[in-house]
Formats: C-alpha cells, sequence, structure tokens
C-alpha cells in the first residue's frame, strides 16, 4: 500500500506500475472508513478488475480473496473488522448530519452578518 484516501488505496504492482482499490472493492462488508482496514505499508493480494481508457488500473483486494473450500476455512487477506449494528449505523449517521448541518447553518449565519455589514455602507 503506497497510499491510502477516503475513497481507495494505491497499490504498487511488479513492473513499477500502481494502481488503486477503490473503498468499495476493499472489504465483503460495508467499509466507512478504509484505514480501519488497510494501512499504509502493508502488503495485500490483489486481482486486477481492469485498465480504463486513461491506463489506469482498477483493482480489488475483495475479490481476490481465496474462496473456501470444502473442509477448509477462507483465507483472507484484509483482516475484517467487526460489523457495526444498524443503530450504530444509525446513530454515526445522524452525527455526522448534525454536523454537516451545524457546518450550513453557520456558514449561512456568517453570509447574512456580512451581508447586513454590507448594508451599512
Amino acid at each position: 500500500m503506497t497510499g491510502i484516501t477516503k475513497f481507495g488505496a494505491f497499490v504498487s504492482l511488479e513492473g513499477g506500475r500502481s494502481g488503486m482499490v477503490h473503498i468499495s472493492e476493499v472489504s465483503t462488508g460495508y467499509v466507512t472508513e478504509i484505514r480501519d482496514f488497510l494501512t499504509e505499508g502493508q502488503q495485500v493480494k490483489v486481482k486486477v478488475l481492469g485498465i480504463d481508457e486513461r491506463g489506469r488500473i482498477n483493482l480489488s483486494v475483495k475479490q481476490a480473496m481465496v474462496p473456501p473450500r470444502a473442509g477448509a476455512g477462507s483465507v483472507a487477506p484484509v483482516p475484517e473488522k467487526k460489523s457495526m449494528s444498524f443503530e450504530d449505523m444509525l446513530s454515526k449517521f445522524k452525527q455526522d448530519s448534525e454536523e454537516k448541518l451545524s457546518d450550513i447553518r453557520s456558514k449561512e449565519n456568517h453570509r447574512a452578518s456580512y451581508a447586513k455589514r454590507s448594508q451599512k455602507y
């Protein structure tokens, strides 16, 4: 892993090229924070999903996982984080929404006070 962003992780490949694993291709479960699953410098097994018209290489960690064989456990290169319950996800969503609304209201109040000051002059 050479870099991690909110939307994916960049992986150095053989031959000096690099590709990106989109956040939706990190794990079979829901991923809210990619850093809960991957870290910079970590070596992971990836599957090449394709190369787009601009030459960008699209990769998947979850599709590179070895499927379970009869009588054997599955091999997962990425440890799964404990799943969040629906209530926990809803609570986090509400908290994030309140923070975003608070930011919007703050910006609107700032604009309104600026507009009032501008009208005085």
